[in-house]
């Protein structure tokens, strides 16, 4: 087990969700609901002021035939993919379960993303939060993503 996975199964042993309507857990969410935003305005500039300078994003593809891939982006990488188009963008993650213990703080959660209204991929995003100088910033997103298995996550 890596060193990662046990630190955060210890964390969550010694830490409960927060309640997701404290100020607390809207404060941490906000950087995710601006994630959001920014994919459906399709504008990364707007990611900036949520993301950490040197946060991390880590994907892991489960492509249609079965085969599996990991992907690591930078958060300029990120931001730098979402340009504009005529394509509408929605990702939904209902139901995030929220982790606050001091200045850290995770979102976990299953999701959907939308294109037009259709879904073209789902899976989980787990998102590392950190509060410096009183505001919570992204401090990496990672998520798997696959087209197969997503109607039980309308």
């Amino acid at each position: 087990m890596s060193t990662l996975a046990i630190l955060t199964a210890l964390a969550l042993q010694t830490t409960t969700a927060a309640d997701p309507a404290s100020a607390e857990a809207v404060a941490v969410k906000a950087p995710v609901n601006a994630t959001f935003a920014a994919l459906a305005a399709r504008d990364g500039a707007l990611l900036a002021p949520h993301f950490d300078p040197e946060a991390r994003m880590l994907v892991a593809l489960e492509r249609p035939d079965g085969t599996r891939a990991v992907r690591r982006l930078t958060g300029a990488e990120f931001a730098g993919g979402l340009r504009p188009g005529p394509e509408t963008y929605q990702e939904v993650m209902p139901d995030p379960v929220i982790v606050i213990d001091g200045d850290v703080a995770s979102v976990f959660g299953r999701y959907v993303f939308k294109v037009d209204g259709a879904i073209v991929h789902c899976g989980a995003n787990h998102f590392d939060m950190v509060r410096r100088d009183g505001a919570w910033t992204i401090a990496g997103i990672t998520w798997s993503q696959r087209t197969t298995r997503c109607e039980g996550s309308r």
